[in-house]
């Protein structure tokens, strides 16, 4: 058929409480798995407030986020020189290979990001003060 529709709704909550690394309150939709996506990986991710992603970086992946609601604090850069950043609804952002980058929710409502990663390779996120 070579595409696919879906309606975000229709897309089911994961919960993440059984995952390592991961705040064990953040549910995601797997956009990427209901379109069957397979160069790219596509995550909607539910942010109460407080909660974040911490700064991680990924060997081979690239990954761009968008806000969809909410107001968050984007840590952002190399190991010694990271930066931070605010960023609410229409902001977009880049994280390449060996970039250390994470998010926190620091508004009063839920927030909602959506993230795109390519390639859709197993590559965990690392400790970004480790790598040269």
């Amino acid at each position: 058929m070579g595409y696919e529709v879906v309606d975000l709704e229709d897309v089911p909550v994961t919960d993440l409480s059984d995952v390592e690394d991961v705040p064990p309150d953040l549910d995601v939709r797997a956009v990427g798995n209901a379109l069957d996506l397979e160069s790219m990986r596509a995550t909607v991710w539910y942010f109460d407030p407080g909660e974040e992603i911490q700064y991680h970086a990924h060997m081979d992946q690239e990954e761009v986020f968008y806000v969809m609601e909410g107001q968050f604090s984007l840590k952002l850069g190399r190991s010694g020189e990271e930066e931070y950043v605010e960023a609410g609804p229409g902001t977009f952002w880049v994280a390449k290979p060996e970039i250390g980058h994470g998010h926190r929710n620091v508004g009063d409502e839920r927030g909602v990001v959506l993230a795109l990663g390519a390639p859709p390779v197993d590559d965990p996120g690392r400790d970004p003060h480790s790598l040269d």
